[in-house]
């Protein structure tokens, strides 16, 4: 990468992939890796998936955009899918990444609550995005640093900490917006109680309870949804990275009720929902319905628990389904991260001590083993 014209925003890649086909990468130096990351829970259905490969192809072929100034087949089927394995009786707005998908649901947050009602409350741990409104959302004030002042409107509170949220929803407050598992923060589930508390919470107060299912949703966890883990129902949901299994997509639900507070010319998306990566879409929402992924990410999840669990140097393993963190008893996660790229195993180190899990929800069982082989090896020689 030396004279790259690239931004430098991230760190100096240590491999360039070339390749990819189910849950394995090939580097440009041939040399194959087995995926544990699926490029950060996107391709779900693992890569080159043929299904999808064919979608893209003939939509190459037949229609690659239009506007949102007309309609279009596949972005009308997608929502369709999308609104009824949230519940139903909702609308779909289109972007083309989860920061995006975030971005519409703190807009209509703020449409919905009127004039004097606009503030967002999250969770400090959390992650919702890079852009300068969804940066704010984060909950990482390390990271807010550098671009203040940031956007007003937006408070954050610790994580699972009812008390502090009840006392943050101000009259001023439109929205409360957490993730079902805290990702980027370290992979920490929200719980039942935790979560329940929050609808009950923002039913008494009358504000919305929007989840950010953009890493946990479309089976990832178990479940369709990580919310469906704790039994609410949430008025707003944003999803984007599986939904097109690598082609960029992302999208925002909310109950029917809530997204009329939009009209013409409040929000929009040159790209989002366009016919290619709408056909992307739909085929991948099709191949996961037909292979019931959330019931494999349960059963592979569990598996790959307690292989993981069992290592040396592993103290405690946290997550839902396929969405896992290894906590490690003294190595450092980034050193370990590393050393199992140069032994053919990609993941990443999600905190200081601990690795994160996130490989095809169509992994095997004979794939999980490869990929424990390969971390214990690595485990036993630091």
């Amino acid at each position: 990468m030396t004279g790259s014209h690239l931004m430098p925003t991230y760190a100096e890649p240590r491999v360039t992939f070339i390749r990819g086909e189910g849950t394995y990468l090939w580097d440009d130096e041939g040399r194959r890796y087995l995926d544990f990351l699926s490029g950060l829970a996107v391709t779900s259905l693992g890569h080159a998936h043929p299904a999808v490969a064919e979608a893209v192809c003939q939509a190459s072929r037949t229609l690659l955009h239009t506007s949102n100034l007309f309609g279009t087949t596949p972005r009308e089927d997608v929502a369709d899918v999308l609104d009824r394995l949230i519940g139903g009786g909702g609308k779909v707005f289109f972007a083309n990444s989860g920061a995006e998908a975030n971005e519409c649901a703190i807009k209509l947050a703020r449409k919905w609550g009127g004039h004097g009602r606009y503030a967002v409350v999250s969770a400090y741990g959390s992650f919702h995005g890079r852009t300068l409104a969804t940066l704010h959302a984060t909950g990482q004030p390390a990271k807010h640093e550098a671009f203040q002042p940031l956007p007003e409107g937006f408070r954050h509170v610790p994580w699972q900490d009812v008390d502090a949220l009840e006392k943050a929803i101000t009259p001023e407050v439109a929205a409360v917006l957490l993730e079902p598992v805290q990702g980027e923060g370290g992979v920490w589930p929200a719980g039942e109680r935790y979560f329940q508390a929050v609808r009950d919470l923002c039913e008494e107060r009358q504000v919305l309870f929007m989840v950010d299912e953009v890493q946990t949703g479309l089976g990832r966890t178990g479940r369709w949804w990580g919310f469906q883990h704790y039994g609410v129902e949430p008025d707003v949901v944003t999803v984007a990275k599986a939904l097109g299994n690598g082609v960029p997509i992302g999208a925002c639900w909310a109950r029917s009720d809530v997204a009329a507070a939009f009209v013409p010319g409040d929000h929009a998306s040159t790209f989002g929902g366009q016919p290619l990566a709408a056909s992307a879409a739909r085929a991948t929402l099709e191949v996961m319905e037909q292979q019931n992924v959330p019931q494999l990410a349960e059963e592979r999840g569990n598996y790959l628990g307690k292989r993981l669990a069992a290592l040396d140097g592993v103290s405690a393993v946290r997550g839902l389904g396929l969405l896992l963190a290894a906590e490690l008893v003294q190595a450092e996660a980034s050193e370990v991260a590393a050393r199992c790229l140069q032994n053919g195993l990609v993941l990443n180190a999600v905190t200081a001590t601990a690795l994160r899990f996130e490989p095809p929800l169509l992994i095997t069982d004979d794939e999980i083993d490869e990929g424990a082989q390969i971390l214990a090896h690595v485990l036993e020689e630091i």
